[in-house]
């Protein structure tokens, strides 16, 4: 266990005993399965369930990073919603590398839990609307389950209407 990790689980122990409505729960996983789509055909999760952490960069000087949480069955709306909330022309998604040098974690584990407080952290409508969300748990061992209301536990996180947008339809066969 990796010491950003050990953090998530602390946090989440004190989130736990301060709310038990919140239901938490933090699962192992096998690191090789901690990719979304191969942890919830491992683990019987849906994509609905799933929450990912994205870390967006503002392109500007200095840049600008944001945490966004969106279901993994809709896709982050980076170039609207995010760009015109950050003030900035241009943003993308952080690399692997600028996200571990962020957040101490690596894709697959991260997870808003933890996460520095000078980091904003939006979490997407739909989110909320959820009974429990999968979250990544600090590093690629382990997932949080719980009940949403754990992302507005946190104390640096907006619930914004519309981050995320469904998906484009695949053209029929």
């Amino acid at each position: 266990m990796d010491a950003t990790e050990v953090d998530v689980r602390r946090v989440v122990a004190e989130l736990g005993s301060n709310n038990s409505s919140l239901n938490i729960e933090v699962i192992d996983c096998d690191p090789e399965l901690a990719d979304t789509a191969e942890f919830v055909e491992a683990y019987g999760y849906t994509l609905d369930q799933s929450a990912n952490t994205l870390i967006v960069i503002g392109k500007s000087d200095p840049p600008v990073y944001v945490a966004c949480v969106v279901l993994a069955s809709t896709r982050l709306d980076v170039n609207k919603v995010v760009r015109r909330k950050l003030g900035v022309k241009k943003c993308s998604f952080a690399g692997p590398d600028v996200t571990g040098e962020l957040t101490g974690m690596k894709i697959g584990g991260v997870t808003p839990i933890g996460l520095s407080k000078h980091m904003p952290l939006w979490v997407d409508r739909r989110v909320m609307d959820c009974e429990r969300i999968v979250l990544g748990g600090g590093s690629r061992s382990c997932k949080v389950v719980a009940a949403p209301e754990i992302l507005t536990a946190l104390p640096h996180v907006e619930v914004v209407e519309d981050l995320a947008k469904d998906p484009p339809k695949a053209p029929p066969a």
